[in-house]
Formats: structure tokens, C-alpha cells, sequence
């Protein structure tokens, strides 16, 4: 594999990610400064995005902003993931009804990646941006979405886990399959402390999307107003999936 091609895709996608997090325009020095690029790499690479169309360059006042390009790309994504909205209703519902940060995860590789958040209406002492990723095999909304494979697809992704070069301690079967078939059982997650000290997930599988795609919505927050509020949470969330399942079943009926 080209290492410079890999570095040279990284490093569009985080400019596109910086503009994302900034939303205003930006001049070369705030991107080399923000992403730590150096200045001959960097500025060649967005005089590339401009000349591709995804990048506009303000002469006059030297800054640059990404075009309706970059809009028009994904703008397909959420009908083709959500359908009709519902899952996104039931994202709303539970951060009303909580007043938490809900989470959206899908599996991308060996983690559970945040495809969709919804900030909390309390005050955040831990925030993540969409795409964070989390340890598939090491977290509440990880084992959420593995519970729904068979176990001899968990035990293919527990070997790979374990032969990654950074994996740190093994993982036994024993112990993930814990994980997995507590959520079986129960049908949600709980997580404390997993990921960083002080925060929690209390989570649960959704049935399969479009696709086939598989994903596990949580509720995020500090441990101690998630332990305040558990008995809501699970209500609010086994309520949500039932919903989500009723809406699948009445699709399903209009066009049998």
C-alpha cells in the first residue's frame, strides 16, 4: 500500500473534520496550526481540494471554506441508514425524555464507531464528536452490537482483537461472551467506567436497519446522573426499540 497516498487521504478527510468542528472559514495558518501539518504539504493538499471542486479559496481575504460539494456527497446517507426518520424520532425522544447525550453506533472494523449524537440538554463534562470510536469488545455499546452475531463470528473478531499489536492484555472468551449474553438476556447494556473514568452507557441492540446494517443507540453522561436516572433510561430505551420494531413491521405490511 502507497504510505503517501494513505497520509495524503487522512489528512483531506481531517481538514474536511476541522472545518466541520470550526464551521467558519479558515485561513492556511489556522489549518497547518489546528492539524499540525507542515506548511509545503499542507498547502499543497488544499490547493487539491480546491482544484477538485471541494474547497473554495477567498482571494481577497486568503481563507478558505469547503463548497456545496462537499454537502451534496452525503446528503443521500441519512434516508438511505434511517428511512423513513423513525430512528432519528426515537434519538429525540430519549434525549428529551433524559436530558442526556444519546449515541447512534455501527461496527467500523474492530470498534464501535458514533455515527449520530444528540448533545445533552445538562452540562458536559465529557464530550465526543460523531465518528469517535470505542473498543468493540471493550465497551457498553460495543457489546450491544455484538450480541447481535452468532458466537463463532465474536470469536473471529476476539482472535483479531487480540492480535492487534496495541491490544494490551488478552481477552478470554470467557469473559466477552459474559458481556455479550448479559445483553442477550436483558436486552441493554450497562458500562461504568469502561471508557474514561466517570462515564457511563446505558445501551441497547436495534434490529437490523437497511443494509442489513446493525446498530446499538445509548445514553451517555456522567456514572452518577446515569445511575439517578437508570430506571427512566431503560424505560425510555426498551420503549424506543419496541417502537422502532413496530415501525419495521408496518413498512414490511405496506409492501408485501
Amino acid at each position: 500500500m502507497d504510505r503517501d497516498a494513505v497520509k495524503s487521504a487522512k489528512r483531506a478527510f481531517e481538514i474536511l473534520e476541522l472545518f466541520d468542528r470550526e464551521r467558519r472559514p479558515l485561513a492556511l495558518k489556522d489549518i497547518l496550526e489546528g492539524l499540525g501539518y507542515p506548511a509545503s504539504s499542507g498547502s499543497a493538499l488544499l490547493k487539491s481540494l480546491v482544484a477538485l471542486g471541494y474547497l473554495d479559496y477567498d482571494r481577497d481575504r486568503r481563507t478558505y471554506f469547503p463548497t456545496m460539494r462537499i454537502a451534496a456527497l452525503g446528503a443521500w446517507v441519512p434516508d438511505a441508514l434511517f428511512g423513513d426518520g423513525a430512528l432519528l424520532g426515537i434519538m429525540e425522544r430519549l434525549r428529551a425524555a433524559t436530558g442526556e447525550t444519546v449515541i447512534l453506533a455501527t461496527q467500523s472494523d474492530l470498534h464501535a464507531q458514533y455515527v449520530h449524537l444528540l448533545h445533552s440538554s445538562e452540562p458536559l463534562q465529557f464530550s465526543v464528536p460523531p465518528g469517535a470510536r470505542r473498543p468493540l469488545a471493550a465497551s457498553g455499546l460495543g457489546w450491544c452490537l455484538l450480541s447481535a452475531k452468532s458466537d463463532e463470528e465474536i470469536e473471529r473478531l476476539r482472535r483479531r482483537i487480540n492480535a492487534e499489536p496495541d491490544a494490551g492484555p488478552p481477552l478470554s472468551r470467557e469473559a466477552l461472551m459474559s458481556r455479550v449474553n448479559e445483553v442477550r438476556a436483558r436486552g441493554y447494556a450497562i458500562s461504568k467506567h469502561t471508557v474514561s473514568v466517570g462515564a457511563g452507557v446505558i445501551g441497547a441492540p436495534l434490529p437490523p436497519g437497511a443494509f442489513g446494517r446493525v446498530f446499538a443507540v445509548g445514553v451517555a453522561g456522567p456514572v452518577a446522573r446515569l445511575e439517578a436516572k437508570e430506571d427512566l433510561i431503560l424505560k425510555e430505551l426498551k420503549a424506543g426499540v419496541a417502537r422502532l420494531k413496530q415501525t419495521q413491521l408496518e413498512r414490511k405490511g405496506l409492501y408485501a
